[in-house]
């Protein structure tokens, strides 16, 4: 069936993989029963896809829940997104909203979801990042004109969401994946190795994920492996990433192809650019 090309990112996120698509494309397997993304984030291999049955993943609380509301309360969200403002001071006060938790905590699901997805289009260059502590920390844009209600999008994601069987998920990788069963297709995008000891980020929820969480997620892959499972990992092309994915520690050989990728979001414009990545499969 022909694809709706309105089923596309809501929002901009670290890492997404509209621009290398392509690549990943050219790797995925031609059938599979249901496809897995446990680290969901902007969904951007997912809405190209567009699978009929899937699970999806992610640890960020407040970007499943925005989810979740494009599927079930469409209307509402829009209604919301509606009465923001574009401007620096209406920006930080929603931005410090996260600062108090007895009240913030008490926001409803819509008013979560309206809140990152205006602060994701106003904020500095769609840098999605948080401190130590859990709390949204970019900068104000200052864009002329955000595309804050992007309507068209939204309702076709959730018709989307609505007319296949999609489940969403908010937690653990491994535990996302535990359905996984034989003749099923996983798509591992976790936030990469660092390539240097400064350019490490990991800023998508609190506690980061460093290289005990590269060992667990490999260590999943060589469950799914055995499983018969197919997976498919992007991440950064270190040395300490190609030598955890050594084919001696799976059932079937491991495929590892370096490409190049754009990275165009990053609080350094000088450290934008063309940077290696690794695409690796068991298929």
């Amino acid at each position: 069936m022909a694809k709706n090309k309105l089923v596309m990112p809501v929002v901009k996120w670290v890492g997404g993989k509209r621009q290398l698509f392509d690549e990943i494309k050219s790797c995925i397997p031609k059938t599979y029963k249901i496809y897995y993304e446990p680290f969901f984030g902007g969904g951007a291999v997912l809405f190209a896809l567009q699978p009929k049955k899937a699970v999806i993943n992610d640890l960020n609380d407040s970007l499943i829940k925005t989810y979740k509301v494009i599927k079930e309360n469409t209307d509402e969200l829009i209604a919301s997104l509606s009465l923001h403002e574009n401007t620096s001071d209406y920006f930080y006060e929603i931005r410090n909203e996260d600062l108090y938790p007895e009240t913030f905590n008490l926001k409803s699901d819509v008013e979560v979801a309206s809140r990152l997805i205006y602060l994701n289009k106003t904020c500095f260059n769609g840098l999605f990042r948080v401190n130590s502590a859990g709390h949204f920390n970019t900068p104000f844009g200052n864009y002329k004109k955000p595309n804050i209600v992007n309507e068209p999008v939204i309702r076709a994601v959730s018709k989307y969401f609505n007319d296949n069987e999609i489940t969403i998920l908010n937690g653990d990788f491994a535990i996302a994946c535990q359905g996984a069963q034989k003749g099923d297709f996983v798509y591992l995008d976790p936030p990469y190795d660092p390539v240097s000891d400064t350019a490490s980020f990991t800023g998508y929820n609190a506690g980061g994920f460093g290289s005990e969480e590269q060992i667990r997620l490999r260590d999943l892959c060589i469950e799914l492996d055995k499983r018969g499972v197919k997976f498919l990992l992007s991440n950064s092309a270190t040395q300490f990433i190609m030598n955890l994915y050594k084919s001696e520690n799976f059932k079937n050989k491991i495929t590892i192809d370096i490409v190049k990728a754009k990275r165009s979001i990053n609080s350094n414009g000088n450290k934008r650019g063309e940077v290696d990545e690794v695409l690796i499969r068991n298929y």
